[in-house]
């Protein structure tokens, strides 16, 4: 749960910190927010870092195409902060970490994530001032995600940093929904209710692909220590056990399993005999 308060700390204060920037200030955000990804991975699982990695890219091409192209919503300075792709990771870490704090109830976590959801999706096409149709649309799919999901945990422990998130990054104007979905007549929130929905199709591709991508990882290290050929002339040379073979260095050559000197020994040694054969032949004449 501390990894999820010190996610949370650290985004709201690079949100904030945007809003006074200009574009050129905003690439030190992002690297802040790569070195933050950085050090929050470095804990992980292997499983979970490759999750959250996933999530990135996944991320960062829906990013491009919900705001650039399509304008369903817009960044302070109308374009894509170079922090938001790591922030993504950060948002799927921070999700984990409340999912596996809240493991040893885990019916508990998501049923309040359901009744949030569903709250929120009612709230916007009933009481709250601005009409949110596509918001209680996607509100009805991340229930259905909760209840008959693959990782109803995941989904939950996201959806709390997300709603989060978004009502903290409209209310202080880093980024604004569009009132209607562009090329539609489907108002939207700011921000929609189900907008966390989203972010389930990017942990579900995580959940499918990571696994494979670290099976991916740890059969292309194992043909690197069998073909010692293929790793870099700079590795530090390493010794097979049992080969007799130093890496980057020449095999000693094995001894022959013939020895070249064996008949010389042998006939030393017939030699050698030689007059103790004579004397006992000559003590059998006598």
């Amino acid at each position: 749960m501390n990894r999820a308060l010190a996610i949370v700390g650290f985004l709201a204060i690079l949100l904030a910190v945007d809003t006074q920037v200009d574009a050129r200030l905003q690439l030190l955000l992002g690297a802040a927010a790569w070195i933050a990804l950085w050090l929050a991975c470095r804990g992980v699982p292997p499983l979970l870092r490759a999750q959250a990695l996933v999530v990135v890219v996944v991320a960062t091409c829906a990013e491009l195409l919900g705001s650039i192209v399509w304008g369903v919503y817009t960044y302070r300075l109308e374009n894509l902060p170079s922090f938001v792709p790591p922030a993504h990771g950060l948002v799927y870490l921070a999700g984990a970490a409340i999912a596996r704090a809240a493991a040893p109830r885990p019916k508990m976590l998501v049923g309040i994530a359901l009744v949030l959801v569903l709250a929120w999706g009612v709230a916007g096409i009933t009481v709250l001032p601005r009409e949110d149709t596509a918001g209680a649309l996607g509100a009805a799919l991340l229930a259905i995600y909760l209840v008959r999901g693959r990782a109803p945990q995941i989904y939950a422990g996201v959806f709390l940093v997300v709603a989060w998130l978004e009502l903290y990054g409209t209310a202080i104007g880093t980024w604004e929904w569009a009132p209607v979905v562009p090329g539609t007549e489907v108002a939207n929130g700011n921000p929609p209710s189900g907008v966390a929905s989203g972010y389930v199709w990017f942990d579900i591709v995580a959940l499918a692909v990571a696994p494979r991508l670290v099976a991916l990882g740890q059969r292309s290290g194992s043909v690197l220590r069998r073909n010692p050929s293929r790793a870099s002339s700079r590795a530090t040379p390493e010794r097979r056990v049992g080969s007799g073979r130093v890496y980057g260095l020449e095999p000693r050559p094995r001894p022959s399993r013939t020895v070249a000197h064996t008949p010389a020994r042998s006939q030393t040694h017939c030699e050698a005999t030689k007059p103790q054969r004579d004397r006992d032949d000559t003590a059998m004449l006598d």
